[in-house]
């Protein structure tokens, strides 16, 4: 925790960014009737039933400091669409730095070992050198500033039926690049002291 919350205050310095990354999944939902759309003194009606169209994973990178996000829509959520999200992460949005701090949490696929599943050994280690991961610790995913930006995506945009990839990512893109203009952060204010305070419950007791 106190790892990440360092993190979290060092300045803001464009050759060495500080990027969170989270993701979640959404199940894609079809309408079996046509909504009726809202008309002057009448809302907006639809059905109740739906049809399942499988799920997508949202994966989720931003870096706080510069009121920047980028997401990624894959069908799936293994260790080698993470490895892929992390390249094109350096190689198109990140090509000039030569590290990123990357916030994340450690579920299984997120590790320089998926670089290497994905990749061949040279490429693998090409990235995980540009790469300065921190974790966030287990039941620590409220540290994450990614979860904040997947909170926001989640209710401006995701809280509704969308029935295939392509509208997801249609939809997910106007939001990003609308985020994005608008320059919406995030401001974080907990920092290491508050924790050893507020959270001393967690720390191992001395006598």
């Amino acid at each position: 925790m106190e790892d990440v919350l360092d993190v979290y205050q060092l300045a803001y310095d464009p050759e060495t960014p500080v990027i969170c990354m989270d993701e979640l999944s959404k199940q894609l939902v079809a309408e079996v009737t046509a909504p009726i759309p809202p008309a002057p003194g009448r809302e907006g009606r639809a059905d109740y039933e739906y049809r399942r169209n499988g799920t997508a994973n949202v994966f989720m990178f931003t870096e706080p400091l510069a009121s920047w996000r980028w997401v990624s829509i894959t069908e799936r959520r293994t260790k080698l669409d993470w490895a892929y999200a992390v390249r094109e992460l350096l190689d198109v949005h990140y090509p000039e730095v030569d590290c990123v701090r990357l916030v994340m949490d450690n579920l299984n696929t997120h590790s320089l070992g998926s670089l290497y599943e994905a990749f061949e050994p040279e490429e693998a280690r090409r990235l995980a050198k540009r790469l300065e991961i921190h974790y966030t610790p287990k039941h620590g995913s409220w540290l994450n500033i990614a979860e904040c930006e997947l909170s926001a995506l989640s209710r401006q945009c995701l809280d509704r039926r969308i029935a295939t990839m392509d509208e997801l990512k249609r939809e997910v893109q106007l939001w990003q690049e609308e985020r994005n203009i608008s320059t919406t952060g995030v401001s974080w204010h907990f920092k290491t002291r508050e924790a050893r305070i507020r959270l001393k419950r967690l720390y191992p007791a001395r006598e």
